[in-house]
């Protein structure tokens, strides 16, 4: 999904150590005689545009990745950020097709010798903006060091839109369908393999993700429908985990639409000629074709999906949870408690527009199956905010919307995962920095407090969710759990299926932080409200998944 503001807040300068060091920072792989050279910030060492690919431009447009592998002998000046792969910008000379790079940030003073854990974080934005430089791990290292269990952090790039999601019959029969995601994958191998020479642990490896990034998380534990072994530990997943239309039309439409544009249809658009025409495109020619038939309004944006290619997506993810076809990690997954509110009309006024809205974002689900997913969301269950100028229909396509895409999947997913003896998490974010009036906790909301980008001059309660939650997320990666005694973390983030036939749902922030039941007796009076069980039960049936196309 395509975040509707920047995930960023001001940086909290939270130097832990005193920087005097008369060395740059580096790194040595002794095997290959290879030397990375970084830069001091912020109280870390940070390593940028470490190269773990090769171009993917010309004869390599649209193809799985290939390795990076440096002359012997040779340095790297990991100093400045890297180009971001190709997407929608103002200065064309900011992004490029040899764009398969990392970021790394680690606590100062790190040695090879140390093996601290590692988080990798893959960043949202639709699977079609985005880059390593979006967001800076510095300031949860930090809060890791002060917190008593340091982490390594990571960010990766990987190709967006038409050139990481391109669909055809020609790429599948060469294995070139989901490029972005075997970008992903090809980055956590090489942190996996590499991580060594820069202090971490390749054996303890967190991967973690918002919006289409945590999308990507939940199927690379879906990758290869579990054959494979995964190059990672834990997963985490902000805000998406799955998503409705991977077996829809939307990607296959773009991509036509795309073909038209540049005048590269032959015979047949799902040819060899017709890859190899737009293969002979130069970059800034295809993504202004990509760019010019781009539509925004057709699922949230989301429409350069991911597909199922028999190979990196063996079948539909759907089909994959419930077959158990998954890697064995402990998994966690979460929604902000208003995540969609952004996305909504603020004009809609009538259980007509409701309908008509959900509609266009469904159009496949059948008129009783919307007839029956309205009635459980009665209009009644929703209220005027007339300070504000929203409607109850606005808040009540906002949580429809919300359980379909970040609620419901993911409890699905849980529930097959933990039946599997899969360890799982899921929480509920409800806390915020900013929101427009009659807004709460919406898309986004978590990512200052897990980077640990809240000043100090932010209410209290902020500053102080902060600490818990940046030091919650890098415990997990320490010890796959979110509370430790003795630590400034949640307390009695406890796994999701430990109550026999309930749901643990970990509410982070705001007046009732806590673990509440999904209902009952254990659960909190506003999340009971929620009616999560019935509502979810429905969305996750089979008619209605086979309907969502995923």
């Amino acid at each position: 999904m395509k975040p509707f503001s920047s995930a960023s807040s001001a940086t909290v300068l939270l130097a832990v150590y005193s920087i005097t060091a008369t060395a740059t920072p580096s790194a040595y792989d002794s095997k290959n005689d290879v030397t990375w050279r970084g830069i001091y910030r912020t109280g870390v060492e940070v390593f940028l545009n470490i190269p773990y690919g090769q171009d993917t431009g010309g004869e390599n447009r649209f193809k799985p990745p290939q390795a990076y592998v440096p002359d012997r002998g040779s340095t790297i000046q990991a100093v400045a950020d890297g180009l971001a792969c190709p997407q929608d910008v103002d200065d064309m000379s900011t992004i490029s097709e040899d764009c398969l790079s990392l970021n790394l940030a680690r606590p100062s003073k790190t040695t090879s010798k140390d093996r601290l854990p590692v988080m990798i974080f893959i960043y949202g934005g639709g699977l079609w903006s985005g880059s390593a430089g979006d967001d800076g791990g510095d300031t949860l290292v930090n809060e890791s060091i002060q917190n008593g269990l340091p982490v390594i952090c990571v960010f990766i790039n990987y190709r967006l839109g038409i050139f990481g999601f391109a669909q055809s019959d020609a790429l599948k029969s060469e294995g070139s369908e989901n490029a972005g995601l075997r970008d992903q994958r090809l980055a956590i191998e090489w942190i996996r393999d590499n991580i060594g020479h820069f202090g971490g642990d390749g054996d303890r490896i967190t991967i973690f993700g918002q919006s289409s990034g945590g999308l990507s998380v939940g199927l690379q534990v879906l990758a290869y429908g579990g054959a494979e072994p995964v190059p990672f530990q834990h997963a985490i997943c902000e805000s998406q985990a799955m998503e409705p239309g991977i077996t829809g039309n939307f990607t296959s439409d773009a991509m036509q639409a795309v073909i038209d544009n540049l005048d590269c249809k032959k015979a047949d658009w799902q040819s060899n000629d017709t890859i190899d025409c737009l293969r002979d495109q130069d970059m800034k020619s295809l993504l202004s074709a990509s760019v010019a038939t781009y539509n925004g309004d057709l699922n949230f944006g989301d429409i350069w999906l991911p597909v199922v290619d028999g190979d990196f997506l063996p079948a539909a993810p759907s089909y994959l949870i419930k077959e158990g076809r998954f890697a064995n990690v402990t998994m966690t997954m979460g929604w902000c408690e208003d995540d969609m509110e952004a996305f909504v009309d603020p004009g809609v006024k009538t259980a007509a527009d409701t309908r008509q809205l959900l509609v266009n974002y469904i159009p496949n689900v059948s008129s009783g199956n919307m007839d029956t997913l309205l009635s459980l969301y009665p209009s009644s269950d929703f209220h005027d905010d007339t300070a504000a100028g929203l409607s109850r229909e606005f808040y009540r396509t906002s949580r429809i919307y919300r359980d379909i895409l970040m609620t419901c999947e993911p409890i699905y997913y849980a529930q097959y995962l933990s039946a599997a003896g899969n360890s799982v998490y899921l929480y509920d974010w409800n806390q915020t920095l900013d929101a427009d009036p009659g807004h709460g906790p919406e898309h986004t909301a978590e990512l200052p407090y897990v980077f640990g980008n809240v000043d100090s001059s932010a209410p209290t309660s902020d500053y102080e969710l902060m600490h818990r939650a940046s030091r919650s997320w890098s415990t997990f990666a320490n010890t796959a759990s979110f509370s430790l005694d003795g630590h400034e973390t949640f307390k009695n983030f406890t796994q999701a299926f430990v109550v026999e036939d309930s749901i643990g749902i970990f509410v982070a922030g705001g007046p009732t932080e806590g673990l509440s039941q999904i209902d009952g007796s254990g659960a909190i009076p506003a999340l009971n409200a929620q009616k999560l069980r019935s509502r979810c039960d429905f969305i996750n049936s089979a008619s209605m998944i086979k309907q969502l196309q995923y």
